[in-house]
């Protein structure tokens, strides 16, 4: 087998960190977050700043996946998917999950911890009839997580359902999916900084306040 990179290929991969670091951060982390998520928003070298890796799940059944933040409030990140999904079976299991926000461009990630809850079916139908007309079809044509015979079974399937909703008509929500809100104990600003010294501030919750601290890199 030819082996493209070497195992003391791999290991010398290797970079330094700037120079700039977190000195005063302020005291709400959410303000701070949204501080950094608009800086990655006006980043041309990162794409969807609002990505973020959710994992759920534990054990051997412990699984990460990329999905999209779309809103944050003091109650917590939302994002959506399919009810059905491998997710969605592993946060009904266990509600702890995590969000990794890597902003590799600038040398930054945010590590959330918290739980996990459905969004209101309300919340859901108002965001599911902000999305494209294809991404609602999609929604409803996708079993996310399941066996898939082919790739001409998914174009079948999205067909069927497009004649079903043409463009132009009012896309009813699928039953399947819908919203969940994380609502943070933990929240973590990473800064790459020289000789790997880099700064890292966590926030915890405490009794409805926030306190802060800084870790050892």
């Amino acid at each position: 087998m030819d082996i493209p990179l070497s195992r003391e290929e791999i290991s010398a991969m290797r970079r330094s960190y700037g120079e700039v670091g977190m000195v005063d951060v302020d005291p709400d982390p959410f303000v701070q977050f949204l501080r950094w998520l608009d800086e990655a928003r006006k980043n041309p070298y990162i794409i969807e700043a609002n990505a973020m890796v959710l994992s759920t799940g534990a054990g051997a059944d412990l699984s990460s996946r990329t999905v999209l933040l779309k809103d944050l409030t003091q109650e917590g990140f939302s994002f959506f998917t399919n009810y059905e999904s491998r997710k969605a079976t592993q946060m009904a299991e266990s509600e702890h999950v995590a969000l990794l926000f890597p902003w590799y461009a600038m040398e930054r990630q945010v590590q959330v911890q918290g739980v996990a809850t459905k969004l209101s079916a309300a919340e859901s139908d108002a965001y599911f009839a902000t999305r494209p007309w294809g991404s609602q079809i999609g929604a409803w044509a996708s079993d996310q997580s399941r066996e898939l015979a082919s790739r001409e079974v998914l174009e079948a399937r999205y067909k069927e359902f497009a004649e079903r909703y043409p463009q132009g008509s009012t896309v009813p929500r699928p039953p399947h999916w819908g919203g969940y809100i994380v609502k943070p104990t933990t929240i973590e600003l990473w800064q790459g900084r020289y000789s790997r010294l880099h700064d890292r501030i966590r926030y915890v919750a405490s009794e409805g306040a926030w306190q802060t601290l800084r870790l050892y890199p």
